[in-house]
């Protein structure tokens, strides 16, 4: 992490301890530093750098595998403040530790030993993610729906900078082929409905794109849950696409809230309302289960990264990555009808 990045962090635990009016003792998470791997496949350069965190740029290239290690940073003396630090602060206390390539078949070698029987769960990042940033964000994705051992990120090349959106969505668009080769792929390698699909954001209309293509090519592919968080999307455009790629996947969730306002701004430049965006103009799909995470407390100042941030969210995606289990089966989910579901908070959060 920078120094400048570190010394905003720092400023802001002690602005929240101050508040708190205590120094709490350090939890085993701090005084013990964890670090967090998983496999990556990525369309992005290779940069020449020696420094991990800027081993790949955002320029579009050949297809590449490795291992993304990613650290909690060593708060030393610090490391109590850590426990009454907001939670989407926790990103700022993870550094890339190392980035290791390997060929492709290698990594999904592992992955089959790791996953098991369970199969792999593949992620989609969003726009305006750096590799840094992706890693640092797939880390606490693992980490929050316990996707350990079955996480295989997608790492498309997004330029990583706020004023890049279309030219992100233009490199969206150039990647899809190659996502869709690695969902078949992966369908070919474990078996059938053995495969989750995850995206984010932007990511989650690439997947949506891709399983289309998929459907399209492959009519008799099976793939297990494909799972929508803060999707980008045309609301209109997934309706008409999504009876083509339907009968392939076992089910289909979005999550979807009032508060999101990247989308808010996304539906402004598109004129048109955003999938991930809850509200009174929200509809249902049939065969797809959507997620109102309305009533949650805000886990961010954006709205748009509760996957990541929120512990009910995290625990609404074991239950469904895990144990298979739809909605009406999970708890602190409440019917809404037409295949609409609102997340309530536990007691105490």
């Amino acid at each position: 992490m920078s120094s400048p990045a570190f010394a905003r962090l720092v400023r802001a635990i002690l602005c929240v301890a101050a508040s708190c009016g205590a120094f709490p003792a350090p939890s085993t998470a701090q005084t013990e530093i964890q670090t967090l791997e998983f496999p990556y496949i990525t369309l992005r350069n290779r940069t020449g750098s020696e420094d991990p965190s800027a081993f790949y740029g955002g320029e579009r290239s050949d297809l590449k595998a490795g291992i993304c290690r990613v650290e909690e940073l060593d708060l030393g003396v610090l490391a109590p403040l850590a426990d009454v630090a907001p939670n989407f602060l926790r990103e700022e206390l993870l550094r890339v530790q190392s980035v290791e390539e390997a060929e492709p078949d290698a990594i999904l070698d592992g992955v089959e030993e790791t996953a098991g029987a369970r199969g792999p769960a593949l992620y989609v990042h969003g726009y305006y993610i750096g590799f840094e940033k992706g890693c640092r964000r797939a880390a606490l994705l693992q980490q929050n729906a316990d996707l350990a051992g079955r996480l295989l990120w997608f790492s498309w090349p997004s330029d990583g900078a706020a004023a890049s959106y279309t030219h992100d969505e233009a490199d969206l668009y150039w990647s899809l082929p190659d996502l869709a080769d690695t969902i078949v792929g992966l369908e070919r390698r474990f078996g059938s409905a053995t495969v989750d699909v995850i995206g984010h954001s932007l990511g989650a209309r690439g997947v949506v794109l891709a399983l289309a293509e998929v459907a399209n090519r492959r009519p008799e592919i099976r793939l297990r849950h494909a799972v929508l968080l803060a999707p980008d999307m045309d609301v209109g455009i997934f309706e008409r696409i999504l009876p083509r790629f339907r009968p392939i996947l076992e089910s289909i969730t979005v999550y979807a809230t009032s508060g999101d306002r990247p989308l808010a701004l996304s539906a402004q430049l598109h004129g048109y309302r955003r999938l991930g965006e809850a509200g009174e103009e929200m509809t249902g799909f049939p065969g797809v289960e959507i997620i109102d995470l309305s009533d949650l407390p805000s886990e961010g100042p954006t709205g748009h990264l509760y996957h990541i941030y929120s512990r009910a969210v995290g625990n609404d995606l074991r239950r469904l990555l895990h144990s298979g289990e739809r909605a009406g089966a999970r708890q602190h989910l409440v019917a809404q009808g037409d295949g609409i579901w609102r997340l309530r908070p536990a007691a105490g959060e």
